[in-house]
C-alpha cells in the first residue's frame, strides 16, 4: 500500500517538473521570438530611413544662370546652396562666363538635360536659342523653374513656376523714389530737361520690364504735374513704352542700350548722356549699368552735383557711391531669396507637388537705410 502511495507521489512530482520545464521553455522561446521581431522591425525601419535619406541625397537640382562671376549671381548661388542644404538635395549651379555668351548657356542647358536631374532652374539669356533644350527637358518630364528673368515665351507647360522679382513693379519703385528728387528741378526749369535710362540689353525680360516700369511710372508722375514727356533712343523701349515718341517735350526720356553686353560700352553710353547739358537724372537698370554710370562719371564729376544718379541691384561700387553721395539711391532685389526659392520650388515640382510663381520682392535703399537689417540682408559686395 505504501509503495503505491509513494509511486503516485513520485509520478505526480515528475509530471509537475515536466510541466514547469515546458512552461519555462515556452517562456524563453516567446522572449526570443519577440526580441527577434523587434530587431527585425528596427532593422527594417533603419533601412527604410536610410533608403529615404539616400533618395533625398540622390535628388539633383540643376540651375543654369545668366552668369556666374558677378556678385549678383554669387548671391543667388548662396541662397540656392542654403535651400539645398536644408532640403538634403544635391545642387549643380552653372552660368556662362559672360551674359552675352548665349551659345555657352545653351551648351550648359543641354548638359543639364543630359544629366537627368529632378528639376532644372533656368534664367534664360535668349529663350529662342534655348527652345530645343527646353523642349528636350519637357519631353524627359524634367520640370523647369524660371528664376531672375525667368524663361518668357517658353514652350507651353515647360516652365511650371518662377522665382523672381516682379521687374516691372521694381522699375516703378525706382521711379516713385526718384521723382521726388527731381520734381522741383522739372517744375522750375524754363527749358526741356533730360532723364537718361541705361539698360544692359533689349532681350532679357528682367531688363526690359524694369526699364519699362521706370519709364511708364516716371511719365505718369511727370504728366500728373502738368508737364509733357517724350521718349527717344533704343527702338525696343521706345516702341513698348506708354510714353509719346519724339525728342521735344518738357522732359525727354533718353534710353540707351549697348550693341553688346560689355562694361566698356555701358560706360560709353553713360558718358554720352552725362555729356548732354540738359541731363538732370540717370537711372541705371542693373548692377552692370550702375557700375558703368559710376565709371563714366569719373572724369566728369556730375553725379551728386547737377545730375541725380539712381541705380539698381547692389555691389561694392554702387554701395560706396551711395554712401559718398554720388548716387542718390538704388533698388535692390533679393538675390539670396531668389536662389533659395528656386530650389524650394524645384524640389516641390520634382515631387509632383503643386507650385506657383513667387515674387521675391524689391526695396528702395539709400545712405539713410542701407545698414538696416531688412535692407542689408539683400545687399551683396
Amino acid at each position: 500500500m505504501k509503495k503505491n502511495v509513494w509511486g503516485v507521489l513520485i509520478t505526480a512530482a515528475m509530471m509537475a517538473s515536466l510541466t514547469a520545464g515546458c512552461a519555462s521553455s515556452s517562456s524563453t522561446t516567446d522572449v526570443k521570438t519577440t526580441a527577434a521581431a523587434e530587431s527585425k522591425t528596427k532593422e527594417a525601419g533603419t533601412q527604410a530611413a536610410a533608403e529615404a535619406a539616400k533618395g533625398k541625397e540622390d535628388m539633383t537640382v540643376y540651375m543654369v544662370a545668366k552668369g556666374f562671376q558677378s556678385q549678383y549671381w554669387q548671391a543667388v548661388y548662396k541662397g540656392a546652396q542654403k535651400a539645398a542644404g536644408e532640403l538634403g538635395v544635391h545642387l549643380e549651379f552653372q552660368g556662362p562666363d559672360s551674359e552675352s555668351d548665349i551659345a555657352q548657356q545653351v551648351q550648359m542647358m543641354n548638359n543639364a538635360v543630359q544629366m537627368k536631374p529632378a528639376a532644372i532652374g533656368l534664367a534664360a539669356l535668349d529663350v529662342s536659342a534655348l527652345n530645343d533644350s527646353i523642349k528636350s527637358s519637357q519631353d524627359a518630364k524634367i520640370p523647369i523653374i524660371g528664376f531672375d528673368s525667368g524663361v518668357p515665351d517658353a514652350p507651353k507647360g515647360a516652365v511650371v513656376a518662377n522665382a523672381a522679382t516682379d521687374n516691372y513693379k521694381a522699375g516703378e519703385v525706382a521711379a516713385e523714389n526718384t521723382y521726388p528728387l527731381i520734381k522741383d528741378l522739372i517744375a522750375k526749369s524754363s527749358k526741356s530737361v533730360r532723364i537718361g535710362v541705361l539698360n544692359q540689353d533689349a532681350t532679357s525680360e528682367s531688363i526690359i520690364s524694369r526699364g519699362l516700369g521706370f519709364i511708364d511710372k516716371i511719365t505718369e508722375l511727370i504728366k500728373a504735374d502738368g508737364k509733357t514727356v517724350c521718349i527717344t533712343g533704343n527702338d525696343k523701349f521706345v516702341t513698348d513704352s506708354k510714353t509719346d515718341k519724339g525728342n521735344s517735350a518738357d522732359v525727354i526720356l533718353d534710353v540707351a542700350v549697348p550693341s553688346k553686353v560689355e562694361a566698356s560700352l555701358m560706360t560709353t553710353d553713360a558718358q554720352t548722356i552725362l555729356n548732354k547739358e540738359d541731363t538732370i537724372c540717370i537711372f541705371a537698370s542693373n548692377q552692370k549699368t550702375g557700375e558703368g554710370l559710376i565709371t563714366g562719371d569719373e572724369n566728369l564729376g556730375r553725379l551728386g552735383k547737377d545730375v541725380i544718379g539712381v541705380a539698381f541691384d547692389s555691389g561694392t561700387m554702387i554701395k560706396d557711391a551711395i554712401k559718398s553721395g554720388k548716387l542718390a539711391g538704388a533698388v535692390t532685389q533679393a538675390p539670396v531669396e531668389i536662389g533659395y526659392q528656386t530650389v524650394k520650388l524645384a524640389v516641390a515640382a520634382a515631387k509632383g507637388e503643386s507650385v506657383a510663381d513667387v515674387d521675391t520682392g524689391s526695396q528702395w535703399y539709400n545712405k539713410d537705410n542701407m545698414d538696416s537689417s531688412d535692407i542689408s540682408q539683400n545687399l551683396y559686395d
